[in-house]
């Protein structure tokens, strides 16, 4: 159908669940006209001094105003302020083209924006769309934010040399010497709880007294249709790099996504509220989170009530990042209908990451992940953590973390639900652990189906208040044996056609006086001195044993 990707997909949950049907969904393509005008014609210089914003701006508003068609940007350096992409309006970047955002913080007026989630005051972001149809940023050039004049940077994560360099081009330290800021009103908005949120009694006088704080988004797409991000390297992002909320046929294909790994909130793409959304052949390698979906945050998530639904990635490339594909954990306004398939993570912290706490709500489900290859992941290479604590998820040199206090709690709207989720065809080659699953006493990650996988790791698996949760057809190559799976307070487990090493001292360990109806499948491998034990109040007439 001429205009559109459609996709057709035919996708199964796990045996417990009843077959899914066809997902039939389609992404609007962008179409423009021909015609083209370059910056060039209203003034544009490229010295890498000259500020372009007016330039540029003018150039895109008579490109839509005459119906549309290509903003060409040329070779060369372009130095500007904030850019606002307007609708029918292709910007084209040439080979060899940098879009370089200035660091002049005086150039990016504060405005009513959205943060992890919430309504709240920010700089106005370098790219930006409200309202806008059929948009594009195309070609093969660059996007720079020019994030490190904003970003605060934490001593851990730089070597000495370049610690010291930081040091002496300015700024500020934190009192514990651990944290440089770039500014004092950066400094004094780190020392502040949710400064940016909006209220009636927080004065224009205060947010600019933290303006430095409140740093952009280097793209953000506010409630647009029809956008194409194709060919372009974005990078340096202040924080997020690429933000679209409340968008509608989205495709991204083809661009490079760069940051410091050392960037805080440095997230290659965050997909917030949107449908039908197509993401390709691309790569990310970033400071934060590579791919991520959201749906808001808490109450106003949840008041919002916008999933992020009908979603495509495959054939992406992810580096660096706090987790390779990752939902949460502001995802109050739920997620579904989403398909990963045939994309790398190589050195991530986490591989498929799915993180929640309670207070969020939202419902995520209908998630169907095959075909992935990781490399030399720092921790798990799958996770789903209901106990999401806004931290790295690997600690740095010497910090300690306390486990989360385990108490039932009501199950209410606030109350976060992982479920009906389909992994298939997984391959990890290193990892601190293999899966990591931990959900709530109130509300267990439930309804999941893993299926044939290698996941070569430290450790095996550590599943915490799950139910409904089927592996088939898993090896596990880990060098921490004793157990190699280790299961707490769960219930309705299969454990079908598992490998184990040989050399494995105690293969499933189940405990907690919640924990029935687990089933022990044929194992491969299994010279072990003991199958399973059962501990801390688990009955072993409840364990079924094949």
């Amino acid at each position: 159908m001429k205009g559109l990707i459609c996709f057709i997909l035919t996708a199964t949950c796990c045996a417990s669940l009843t077959a899914q049907p066809k997902v039939n969904f389609k992404v609007e393509k962008t179409n423009f006209r021909k015609d083209t005008i370059s910056i060039l014609r209203f003034g544009a210089v490229a010295d890498g001094q000259t500020l372009n914003t007016k330039s540029i701006n003018d150039a895109i508003t008579a490109c839509s105003k005459k119906g549309g068609g290509v903003v060409a940007v040329p070779a060369g350096l372009w130095m500007t302020g904030p850019v606002e992409l307007k609708s029918n309006v292709n910007l084209y970047l040439a080979q060899n083209a940098i879009l370089q955002f200035s660091k002049d913080f005086d150039q990016f007026p504060l405005v009513a924006g959205n943060w992890e989630g919430m309504p709240q005051m920010r700089n106005q972001s370098p790219l930006f769309a409200s309202n806008a149809v059929n948009i594009a940023v195309t070609g093969k050039g660059i996007v720079d934010g020019n994030g490190d004049a904003w970003r605060m940077v934490k001593k851990d994560k730089l070597n000495e040399t370049q610690w010291k360099k930081l040091i002496a081009s300015g700024g500020l330290l934190s009192e514990d010497k651990k944290t440089w800021y770039p500014s004092e009103k950066s400094f004094k908005g780190s020392q502040l709880k949710n400064p940016g949120e909006i209220t009636a009694a927080k004065t224009q006088s205060f947010y600019d007294s933290v303006k430095d704080f409140l740093r952009p988004n280097l793209l953000v797409l506010n409630n647009c249709n029809k956008i194409l991000l194709e060919g372009v390297t974005f990078q340096n992002s202040p924080a997020w790099c690429l933000h679209p909320l409340l968008c509608q046929n989205l495709t991204v294909r083809n661009v490079n996504v760069k940051n410091p790994w050392y960037a805080q909130n440095g997230d290659g793409i965050d997909v917030e509220s949107c449908s039908n959304v197509l993401i390709e052949n691309s790569v990310f390698d970033v400071g934060d989170d590579g791919i991520c979906v959201k749906s808001g945050r808490d109450e106003a998530g949840r008041k919002r009530g916008k999933p992020t639904q009908n979603m495509i990635v495959r054939n992406c490339t992810v580096y660096h990042a706090h987790g390779g594909f990752v939902i949460g954990s502001e995802m109050s306004g739920g997620a579904n209908n989403i398909f990963v398939s045939q994309c790398s993570f190589l050195g991530t912290d986490i591989g498929l990451r799915f993180k929640t706490t309670r207070g969020r709500g939202g419902i995520v489900e209908n998630i169907f992940v095959t075909d992935i290859t990781m490399k030399d992941i720092v921790g798990e290479a799958i996770l789903f953590d209901m106990y999401y604590a806004a931290q790295d998820p690997v600690p740095l040199a010497g910090e300690k973390r306390e486990l989360p206090k385990v108490e039932m709690k009501p199950v209410d709207e606030t109350t976060p639900q992982f479920r009906k989720f389909t992994v298939n065809n997984i391959v990890c080659n290193g990892a601190d652990k293999a899966v990591f699953i931990r959900g709530l006493p109130e509300m267990h990650v439930r309804d999941i189906s893993f299926s044939n996988m290698t996941l070569q790791s430290r450790l095996g698996m550590d599943i915490q208040e799950a139910s409904g949760i089927r592996f088939d057809n898993v090896n596990l190559i880990s060098t921490a044996t004793n157990p190699v799976i280790d299961i707490a307070q769960s219930d309705a487990l299969t454990f079908n056609g598992i490998t184990v090493p040989v050399s494995s001292n105690l293969i499933y360990r189940i405990s907690g006086d919640r924990s029935a109806g687990i089933r022990l499948g044929k194992t491969n491998g299994a010279n072990a001195a003991k199958k399973f034990s059962a501990e801390l109040g688990a009955d072993e007439k409840k364990i079924i044993v094949e």
